[in-house]
């Protein structure tokens, strides 16, 4: 019985010699990507910040202004009910899933405004949530991004 050539599939071989490239590379990068877990956390630490910023700039399209740092990152998320309240809050709020995020240690972010460096500043304290340190420790700052 002849097969037709649209019924062709992959042989056993096939399938175990990509099995096995596939495993090869795995060996070769998990290793590298693992042994890097403090270098993956201060990159999520500068993603989350460049996208809190990008909220705060369309927070300030709609209402004029920065919350104050008595209103706080949250008034991102809800309307706030102190200091100056915003004109045109947007429905929904300015980050995704409805909630301020809280950096890779577990720390709030630190939010002033105004700021020391800018309009604001925004600032993960790193590994011991205190301000300073080297290292792990390091603090990483919205206004020493790239």
């Amino acid at each position: 019985m002849r097969k037709n050539k649209a019924q062709r599939g992959f042989t056993l071989i096939e399938l175990m010699v990509v099995m096995v490239i596939l495993g090869i590379l795995a060996g070769l990068i998990v290793p590298r990507i693992m042994g890097r877990p403090e270098e993956a956390r201060r990159m999520k630490a500068k993603v989350q910040i460049e996208s809190i910023e990008t909220a705060l700039k369309l927070y300030k399209l709609d209402n004029g202004s920065y919350p104050t740092t008595e209103q706080g990152l949250q008034a991102l998320v809800e309307p706030p009910s102190v200091g100056q309240l915003p004109k045109a809050w947007r429905k929904g709020g300015y980050l995704e899933k409805g909630k301020v995020p809280k950096d890779p240690w577990g720390h709030e972010y630190v939010y002033l405004c105004p700021g020391i460096h800018g309009d604001y500043d925004l600032s993960s304290y790193g590994s011991d949530g205190e301000p300073g340190g080297e290292g792990k420790d390091e603090d990483i700052n919205s206004w020493e991004l790239e």
